[in-house]
């Protein structure tokens, strides 16, 4: 397996499905497709402060994820 943390943890910027979806088509060049999985880069507090990302933009993160992989990955 190769997970690819495509998520920023580190901003609240949000990733479009589009663009994870391009990423993760160009990761299928060098993997197959089911090789492949679909995460943040690390966790959410992986400082000793934090980082500047409200639990709402977390949760929107974490949904963006399970939509595309869902899109992908389900049939």
């Amino acid at each position: 397996m190769v997970v690819l943390g495509l998520v920023t943890t580190k901003t609240p910027r949000l990733e479009t499905q589009e663009e994870l979806i391009g990423r993760i088509a160009e990761a299928s060049r060098f993997f197959a497709l089911q090789q492949l999985a679909l995460s943040p880069q690390c966790g959410f507090a992986s400082s000793i402060v934090g980082n500047r990302v409200s639990v709402e933009d977390e949760k929107r993160k974490l949904r963006t994820i399970v939509e595309t992989a869902r899109q992908i990955w389900e049939p």
